[in-house]
């Protein structure tokens, strides 16, 4: 996955660079889902691998696209597929994924709770978050009830584990020592 991560990096950058300059960005979103998914079907993974030859590839896998595309997009296919890259295309979309959150300053932040929050908490912990990591937040709510109360979150690398089982491991792991 790192390889494809390495090789996905360039093309992502390229095209989020891109679409950012013709105001875009939420096309190019678009169209770089819809190829990540053609390029998972199974049908098509089985003519990425072929021995097309490159122009034929990505004449076959733009007519796939069909009208989804525009000029643009059409072009990067066809230069991935002389790259022989097209198969890191999921990897490209989720990159400009990455990308697009980074420049609208958003965050995906995983909240895992011991009960159904409600919707008066959901506003407070997300006005919270918003304060503290400076981003727009969006909330993605599980609920564990082994958490037995409070909540673990987890935006990007920062983790606040607030459960009561973390403290009571936590209690047994102090007096076992």
């Amino acid at each position: 996955m790192s390889e494809l991560t390495t090789i996905a990096r360039p093309y992502a950058k390229a095209a989020f660079d891109y679409a950012v300059e013709k105001n875009a960005v939420a096309k190019w979103q678009e169209m770089l889902a819809f190829t990540a998914e053609v390029a998972n079907n199974e049908t098509m993974q089985g003519v990425l691998t072929s021995s097309l030859a490159s122009d034929k590839l990505a004449e076959v896998f733009n007519n796939v696209c069909g009208e989804q595309l525009d000029q643009h997009g059409q072009n990067l296919i066809k230069l991935l597929a002389e790259n022989g890259r097209l198969q890191a295309l999921p990897e490209v979309s989720a990159m400009f994924d990455s990308m697009k959150a980074a420049y609208d300053k958003e965050i995906d932040v995983d909240v895992t709770s011991a009960a159904e929050l409600s919707d008066a908490q959901k506003a407070e912990l997300s006005a919270s978050l918003e304060k503290r990591l400076a981003r727009k937040v969006k909330l993605n709510c599980n609920v564990d009830p082994a958490l037995v109360a409070g909540a673990v979150i987890k935006a990007g690398d920062m983790v606040i584990d607030g459960s009561v089982k973390s403290k009571l491991n936590r209690l047994a792991d102090a007096l076992q020592a």
